[in-house]
């Protein structure tokens, strides 16, 4: 399933036979919020994901650096070099591209940053654009990462470091400003099935 701009339900084969009833769903949330899960969710139902940090991990390999150790300085670099807005810009050809296909008129934007980057997508996407914002407590996110086997640092910062870079991007503007949240605080099955509603609803089905 689908949905058309103003949330109602259709079948994703329905939307195939209207180009005009695209829809990109971006997320935002801070690190272990859930954003990779419902990634998950959406390649499971067939939905096509673009992850905005995969265009900062290419541009580290592309300056022989490491992506695991060098992740928030190139994300900061990129930036500060090409205005706040570079990221979402170097993505929207990416999601351009998964929209021409014939499969889909549906694609997932993993991973927004900042209400910069949310301009350039509601700039480029009107109305056929919704933000998603996933959230959790610091306590509920950092028990997250430890249970996948990792303590809470990550490329040298700490949790609560990488909250901090995060948010002064302009995550907490960005966040304020979703069409619909996601307090992803009860089991992961719920929050599961909470995504697959966005995708075969709407985003107005979970409020």
């Amino acid at each position: 399933m689908g949905f058309d701009r103003h949330g109602q339900s259709q079948p994703l084969n329905a939307l195939r036979d209207y180009r005009c009833a695209m829809t990109v769903i971006g997320t935002v949330g801070l690190p272990g919020s859930g954003k990779g899960e419902a990634a998950e969710v959406a390649r499971e139902l067939g939905v096509p994901v673009v992850t905005m940090g995969d265009v900062i991990r290419r541009e580290c390999r592309d300056r022989g650096l490491d992506p695991a150790s060098h992740h928030g300085e190139i994300a900061q670099a990129l930036r500060e070099e090409n205005g706040p807005a570079a990221i979402a810009e170097r993505s929207l050809p990416l999601i351009e591209e998964r929209l021409a296909g014939e499969d889909t008129d549906t694609v997932l934007v993993d991973g927004l940053r900042s209400d910069v980057e949310l301009d350039a997508f509601r700039d480029r996407f009107g109305d056929d654009f919704y933000l998603v914002s996933i959230e959790a407590p610091f306590e509920v996110r950092r028990e997250r990462i430890t249970d996948r086997g990792r303590d809470d640092t990550d490329g040298g910062e700490s949790l609560r470091e990488r909250d901090e870079r995060e948010l002064g991007f302009g995550m907490g503007e960005a966040m304020e400003q979703a069409d619909v949240t996601i307090e992803n605080t009860d089991t992961l099955e719920r929050f599961r099935k909470r995504i697959r509603t966005v995708f075969d609803e709407g985003p107005e089905a979970v409020r």
